[in-house]
């Protein structure tokens, strides 16, 4: 999978729709009762960027953007300013006692979906241990932090976060209506699973 690690204009995604998506088929029978079928057990971000131009500067720099990502061919870094930001997030250890994932846990009830964060913002990682910060190096590429020494206790993050997409479309629909406006019908971008 080719990625840059660029993150997308904040301005233009700030105005930009969309959230999680799940993959869901519903059969229902004759009596009316269904039967559901989860296709997906996490869910994957969907976003339309067209909602956040706002400017003739802004098109010019979505339409650059989409050509040094060749469309669909790279990925890149998005911002979704609607969930960013996860605090004192227990952290997910993996095979090497040295080395633990940044996480974003979202709770309802008695149900938790833990999200993989494997793009944390260079600078916004602060990871305790025991309520100590601990000194660790972080992968900003994959959201891996490696201890020194494995720690004594279950490690917590605070961390800023970005959104692996890429381009849904190899097509950049604009129409030029005048020379200070152009019309876009939809730009949209999915998140790319680790």
């Amino acid at each position: 999978m080719g990625f840059h690690d660029v993150r997308f204009p904040d301005a233009i995604a700030r105005g930009a729709t969309g959230g999680p998506e799940y993959s869901t088929d519903i059969i229902t029978v004759a009596s009316g009762f269904e039967q559901r079928n989860i296709n997906w057990q996490a869910s994957r971000a969907r976003y339309d960027i067209g909602t956040g131009i706002r400017t003739r500067e802004q098109m010019a720099e979505v339409i650059a953007f989409f050509r040094a990502r060749k469309g669909r061919a790279y990925g890149f870094r998005f911002r979704d300013w609607t969930d960013f930001e996860a605090t004192g997030q227990e952290m997910v250890p993996t095979a090497d006692p040295l080395v633990w994932q940044l996480v974003r846990r979202y709770a309802s009830g008695p149900v938790e979906e833990v999200r993989l964060i494997t793009k944390p913002e260079a600078g916004s990682v602060m990871v305790r241990v025991n309520g100590t910060p601990a000194s660790v190096t972080i992968d900003p590429l994959t959201g891996k932090v490696t201890f020194p020494s494995a720690p004594a206790a279950t490690p917590y993050a605070d961390v800023r976060f970005d959104v692996p997409c890429r381009f849904d479309a190899d097509h950049l629909p604009v129409v030029a209506t005048a020379y200070h406006l152009q019309q876009v019908s939809s730009i949209p971008i999915v998140e790319i699973r680790a």
